[in-house]
């Protein structure tokens, strides 16, 4: 029998942390000048803006809902404006086809075979517009890009570009002539915003700056090599065991409602899945990461909590009748689980 050696302790120095912290702060500006660049031609809806930064910085998909006329389409737009990647827009509509998504084979004369010819969703940012307007067939071609970050022609799989995020807008208002997501695409989207009216003095800017037809220029002020280099240091941002235990009992709050009030154990049929979870962790380290701080705190999930659950809570038939939202109930329980 061998005498057992007792493994060094490895200690992280004060140089290491100051070190640690200074690559953090050149990392986080670069989404400060996107969100400067942006800033330039795009007037208010500030809580929109660093959503869309935090699906950008993590990778997670976002959809937007809100009324006509509220620069989502033009945000999205200026986004891809400000960082040096592929960009393409597709307009949803009834008679879109598989094929104008995400490609098809065409015959070759030279080569004499088929070859792939690639959609517009072979791009780095793509924006889905009024994406609940397409058939299910296109909705599924989607959802394979969006979840496996590949797409199948014919009988090949062809990777997406990397970085890749899609960014869906929707209307909430308008029902012809739409098809409702599945519950399963609507779960792969990291955040579901709701894009609201600016305020006054907002609006008065956005008159002032609207008097032409021209856009304001926005420089290109990221890479994606940047991108990818700072979603690699997410996970270094510390996620203390009090505050995973604070996204468990939100997440888990979700599911026994009725433990909470049994007034909400009348309103919701299922609960948020494990995803919430990743998903919260995931923009609670991104908020923290923004904010040039290596370490999270319960107001970076609190932050995050409704873009991340209000689209996985079911609510009952009782519910809707009521005009219940998931927004009251997300409240209720955000209000009811202690923080840390």
């Amino acid at each position: 029998m061998t005498d057992s050696v007792d493994e060094p302790i490895e200690t992280v120095t004060e140089a290491e942390l100051e070190r640690q912290a200074e690559e953090l702060r050149r990392a986080s500006a670069v989404f400060g000048k996107i969100r400067e660049s942006v800033g330039s031609r795009v007037v208010g809806q500030n809580a929109m803006m660093e959503r869309l930064l935090v699906g950008l910085l993590t990778g997670g998909h976002v959809l937007l809902e809100g009324v006509p006329g509220l620069a989502k389409t033009l945000a999205v737009r200026t986004l891809a404006d400000a960082v040096h990647t592929t960009f393409r827009r597709i307009q949803f509509t009834p008679d879109l086809l598989p094929a104008d998504l995400i490609g098809t084979l065409i015959w070759d004369e030279s080569q004499r075979e088929f070859v792939p010819k690639k959609g517009p969703i072979f791009a780095n940012l793509v924006l889905a517009d009024e994406v609940n307007r397409a058939p299910a067939k296109v909705q599924s071609a989607l959802l394979e890009a969006m979840q496996e970050r590949q797409v199948t022609i014919g009988d090949a799989s062809y990777p997406v570009p990397v970085p890749f995020l899609v960014l869906a807008t929707q209307n909430p208002i308008e029902h012809e002539g739409t098809y409702p997501l599945p519950e399963a695409q609507v779960d792969r989207f990291m955040l579901k915003i709701r894009v609201d009216y600016p305020e006054r003095e907002e609006e008065r800017q956005i008159l002032r700056l609207m008097s032409s037809d021209e856009l304001a220029p926005v420089e290109a002020v990221a890479t994606p090599e940047e991108i990818l280099r700072a979603r690699a240091m997410l996970p270094d941002i510390r996620l203390d065991e009090r505050v995973e235990n604070y996204i468990l009992d939100l997440v888990r709050a979700t599911r026994d409602a009725g433990a909470i009030d049994p007034e909400l154990g009348r309103w919701v049929e299922y609960g948020a899945s494990p995803r919430a979870s990743i998903f919260l962790a995931r923009t609670a380290r991104a908020n923290a990461f923004l904010e040039g701080r290596p370490f999270t705190v319960p107001e970076d999930v609190r932050a995050f909590a409704l873009d991340v659950l209000r689209h996985r809570i079911m609510l009952t038939f009782e519910a809707e009748a009521e005009l219940i939202t998931s927004e009251e109930i997300l409240d209720r329980v955000l209000a009811a689980v202690p923080s840390p």
